[in-house]
């Protein structure tokens, strides 16, 4: 069960990503992870199915990894209307692990991060 503190680690840990206030994670001026509450019309169109508790919104590399996510494991990852046809999942937060969070904003940095700052972390860590 992973929690605020987890991200905040994890997306510490990442070259030249800040914290910026209310709880959103970015990389050189793009947004990588941030707290998204459920609004409204995002209620509305859950209905039932709306979660309860801290939600996460993180970027992926394309909306086919999305849908991929919400399909295998919607007990933790899910999308609401308003993200249709963005590369982005919302996470209900005390649902994943944080070994599966830590992959997770990564490759969100992975995806948002230049290139040239891609390739040097990725031989960092090789």
């Amino acid at each position: 069960m992973a929690d605020w503190y987890d991200v905040a680690r994890i997306a510490a840990a990442l070259p030249e990503t800040d914290e910026q206030t209310p709880r959103t994670w970015r990389v050189r001026k793009k947004r990588i992870a941030w707290e998204r509450p459920l609004r409204k019309a995002d209620l509305a169109a859950l209905g039932a199915d709306a979660p309860t508790g801290d939600i996460l919104g993180v970027r992926v590399s394309d909306e086919g990894v999305k849908l991929a996510l919400v399909a295998d494991d919607p007990a933790v990852y899910f999308t609401t209307p308003h993200f249709d046809g963005y590369p982005i999942v919302l996470i209900r937060l005390a649902a994943i692990e944080p070994d599966e969070l830590e992959e997770l904003v990564t490759e969100a940095w992975l995806t948002q991060a230049p290139a040239t700052l891609v390739e040097k972390f990725l031989a960092d860590v090789q």
